[in-house]
């Protein structure tokens, strides 16, 4: 017999059925056993007569017909006419999988991982996670961007500064990549002009705060023959539109999950652009206090502003000054062609238009003591003629987090690495 998912086995009443999963919980009533089988699809009710002495965890296929029962979960539910164990879980499980994970702490989650991510509120994180994955490469594919995979082992700093992990490399001194920056415009050179890439990036940076993560996926694209950054805002305008439609129609179960929201995708077209100083002038208009750079708090009163103001909790701050900004950022006076994105209170994006004149980079490469010989080949990109252009980089983990309303970005990673954990 074919084995039938648990979502598909409301559609065969009355029919015999094969499924297969997980024992996600028992209740023995006396005489009566009900058990919640739990598989990738979700969950359906068994029922049987028989003993059921098995451990939650276990893996088991059930043969038995399915029958409406409007007390059971989903209201239906298969009577068990034989049943196999595939594997018999332990019954010293570490955590709960079946119960609220709010009952657990972070630290417990996580310690756990390779239980905790079987219970179905956690889990549902990654499947909305899988969504937002999808919906920026086909977003991008859509506008003729290629794909490209770059390297995580690097020679040298693609950002300048010391941020870096390093790593012996066959007696060398070696890097995890901080971002693909260097290679996108590479491939924006090759001919390409316009690409992205899913893949990770590392920062050694010893943060502690429920916002960084030392290892992330950057969601990142880069296209040529643009004269400013106000393009690459502007197709972000309309992929955090695609994203937020997506998420409403194929994710509602996660988001019922987590009993989280996305903002209303027409509302996109209203995210406010506004430049570094006026957003700080913001901030103290709404505080009465000085701001000093658009930290943490600013990001969350400028987002509560933007909402208020424009009907949705984003808002592109642009014009950085240049002393805040990579060394590739392109320069207009004492600022940059360069932008954030924040979004529920935390930066979610950053981008902008890059230096793409030999000339112009070698003066920058100077301001920020830096040498081409510390970028290698990568210089001929400049040197060989390369157009204007620019890009940027969400963060998957912060955009999750803020969708559902995470409390910590660790809640939106499978297996983190901060300053202290390695493992699992």
């Amino acid at each position: 017999m074919e084995r039938t998912l648990a979502r598909d086995a409301v559609e065969r009443v009355g029919y015999a059925v094969e499924v297969s999963g997980w024992v996600h919980r028992v209740r023995n009533l006396g005489g009566v056993v009900f058990i919640i089988l739990r598989d990738r699809s979700g969950m359906i009710q068994l029922v049987t007569d028989k003993e059921f002495n098995h451990p939650v965890e276990s893996v088991i296929t059930v043969r038995g017909v399915v029958s409406g029962n409007e007390k059971a979960p989903g209201g239906y539910e298969i009577a068990i006419e034989s049943f196999k164990i595939l594997a018999e879980a332990e019954s010293d499980l570490p955590i709960a999988v079946n119960q609220d994970p709010e009952s657990l702490s972070l630290e417990a989650i996580l310690d756990n991982r390779m239980i905790s991510l079987r219970n179905p509120k956690i889990l549902s994180i990654f499947r909305l996670q899988a969504a937002c994955v999808k919906a920026f490469a086909d977003f991008f594919r859509g506008e003729d961007f290629t794909q490209i995979k770059t390297s995580k082992i690097i020679g040298g700093g693609s950002e300048g500064g010391t941020n870096l992990f390093s790593m012996d490399y066959f007696g060398k001194t070696a890097y995890l990549a901080q971002s693909p920056q260097l290679y996108k415009q590479t491939m924006v050179s090759s001919g390409l002009e316009r690409v992205f890439e899913i893949g990770h990036a590392y920062r050694a940076e010893k943060h502690e705060t429920p916002r960084h993560i030392n290892e992330y996926v950057s969601l990142d694209i880069e296209m040529g023959f643009i004269d400013s950054e106000k393009p690459l805002m502007e197709i972000e305008r309309r992929f955090m539109a695609y994203l937020f439609e997506t998420v409403r129609r194929e994710n509602p179960a996660e988001l019922e999950a987590w009993n989280a929201s996305v903002p209303d995708p027409e509302s996109c077209a209203g995210i406010p652009i506004i430049p570094h100083d006026e957003a700080k002038a913001i901030f103290k208009a709404e505080t009465g206090r000085r701001a000093l750079d658009i930290n943490p708090e600013a990001e969350r009163v400028l987002c509560d502003w933007a909402e208020r103001e424009h009907g949705i909790p984003m808002m592109f701050i642009n014009e950085f000054p240049r002393r805040k900004r990579p060394f590739y950022t392109y320069p207009d006076g004492n600022k940059t062609m360069s932008f954030d994105l924040i979004f529920r209170g935390l930066e979610i994006t950053t981008g902008g238009r890059r230096i793409n004149e030999y000339s112009m980079f070698k003066e920058a490469l100077k301001k920020f003591g830096m040498t081409e010989d510390e970028l290698g080949s990568y210089v001929d990109v400049f040197k060989y003629g390369c157009p204007p252009h620019g890009g940027f980089a969400i963060g998957l983990e912060r955009i999750t987090q803020k969708i559902l309303g995470l409390a910590n970005i660790k809640e939106a990673t499978l297996f983190p690495r901060d300053r202290k954990r390695v493992s699992p």
